[in-house]
Parts: C-alpha cells; sequence; structure tokens
C-alpha cells in the first residue's frame, strides 16, 4: 500500500526542485563566496526549527564551517516545553542572542523559520543584516504571507533576508489528511529544509574542488582509522572560521 505521507514528500521534493533551482544556485555562490574569503557561517532555529541546525553541524560529510547557534531557552529538552514559545515570542531576545554572536560583514547566517512571525528570528535577521552579514531564509512563504508578524516592527522573518528558500508545505506544515481530524498530521518542513541544505553542501564541495581548493572543509567520519586525525587537520586549516569547541 502506499503512504500518504510519503507521497506528499516526494511531490514536494519535486516541487522544490523545479521551483527553488535559482534560489539553492544562488545560495551555493554565496556559500562558496563566504568560505573563499574565510568568513563565518552561522546557522539559526528556534525550537523544532533549530532540528536543521544540528543537522548541519559536526557530522560526517558536513560542512566544518557551520557554526550554529544553539539558543538553552530555546532547545527541546526545556521543562515544560511550553517555555520555548513563550522565548520565540519575547521580545529583545533575539537582538541580544544575535550581539552575543556578534555577527561581521559579509559573515552568512542561515535562518530557519516556517511561520517566519516571531520576534526571536525577526530581531536577529534585523541585526545580522544591520552589520552587512548576508541572510539565507528557510521558511514557507504562503504560510508566512498568511500570517500577521508578532513584532511591532510589522515585518516577517523573509522580509529581511538576500535569499528565501521556500520549503512549499502546508500552511501550519503538517501535511496528511486524515477523515474526522481537523489537524492534519506529520510535518515536512524538516525533512525538506535538510534535504535543501545537504543539496547546498554538496554542491558547495564540488564547486569548491572545482576552483582548485585543496581539502575542502567537510567532516570525516570519526569512526574511520584516521577520521580523527584528518578533522584535526581541517580544524587546524580553517581554525579562524570556526567559533565552536572542537
Amino acid at each position: 500500500m502506499g503512504y500518504t505521507y510519503i507521497e506528499n514528500i516526494k511531490k514536494l521534493i519535486e516541487i522544490v526542485e523545479t521551483n527553488e533551482d535559482e534560489n539553492i544556485k544562488k545560495c551555493i555562490d554565496m556559500f562558496v563566496e563566504t568560505i573563499k574569503n574565510k568568513k563565518s557561517i552561522y546557522i539559526f532555529g528556534a525550537s523544532h526549527a533549530g532540528i536543521l541546525s544540528e543537522e548541519l553541524y559536526y557530522r560526517a560529510g558536513g560542512l566544518v564551517l557551520v557554526n550554529p547557534i544553539f539558543a538553552r531557552e530555546l532547545m527541546l529538552d526545556n521543562s515544560p516545553i511550553t517555555f520555548t514559545s513563550e522565548m520565540e515570542r519575547c521580545l529583545g531576545y533575539g537582538d541580544r542572542l544575535a550581539r552575543k554572536v556578534g555577527f561581521n560583514k559579509d559573515d552568512l547566517l542561515i535562518l530557519h523559520s516556517v511561520s517566519g512571525r516571531n520576534p526571536v528570528t525577526i530581531e536577529m535577521a534585523m541585526y545580522a543584516q544591520s552589520v552587512g552579514c548576508k541572510i539565507i531564509g528557510i521558511t514557507n512563504l504562503s504560510y508566512s504571507k498568511n500570517v500577521s508578524s508578532r513584532h511591532p516592527i510589522n515585518k516577517n522573518m523573509y522580509e529581511f533576508c538576500d535569499v528565501v528558500l521556500d520549503n512549499h508545505g502546508d500552511i501550519g506544515d503538517a501535511c496528511v489528511e486524515i477523515e474526522g481530524m481537523k489537524q492534519k498530521v506529520s510535518p515536512t518542513s524538516t525533512i525538506i529544509g535538510a534535504l535543501m541544505l545537504n543539496t547546498i553542501v554538496s554542491e558547495v564541495a564540488k564547486k569548491l574542488v572545482e576552483e582548485g581548493v585543496d581539502n575542502p572543509p567537510i567532516f570525516y567520519s570519526a569512526n574511520i582509522d584516521g577520521g580523527d586525525k584528518l578533522n584535526r587537520e581541517l580544524f587546524e586549516k580553517y581554525k579562524e572560521e570556526i567559533h565552536y569547541k572542537y
């Protein structure tokens, strides 16, 4: 039998491959330019949106240079978990987080928010933009354009981004309708966001090799012989752009 969720994901992949092609290419160029100019790459998302930060961070086959922004108050191990919703709506918190990171001109920031309406990502985008940081936003444009901002500036996250990657999901994120239920089930944003970002990482590595970059900053598996040594060499080579403790 066919599974509705799997079929829906297949359709979304086809939509993204067609409709986001140009934006993905722009992101690839932004990554390559940032790396070649020895600038820093950051990624942030609140609560479940932060799963993409974990996806890109410190894993075999991943980009060594991705610096995740993990905000303690927005992590999913909080109790009560509703505290994370309160904090992503808290005015001023995103600005303080951004200032703590200390973005510089021509750094690259990836922001993930499906609705893009909450102050934490809006303020982080605003601050990053103010210092000349480039911003890639991952969101659901049809969703974000149909909900009001929760920030007094009355704009949503995507309006501050240089490039927007649309996950083309349903409004509300969940995609499977079940007879007898008002609420759909099974969200799509994580799998589609990870798909787009890992596509970008693979193409960035390919382009760096084509442009003559020796040993691009891609993590080796720590569970292969010699993996730890190879990763230490990468860390030493790119230590100025890495801001997490290795």
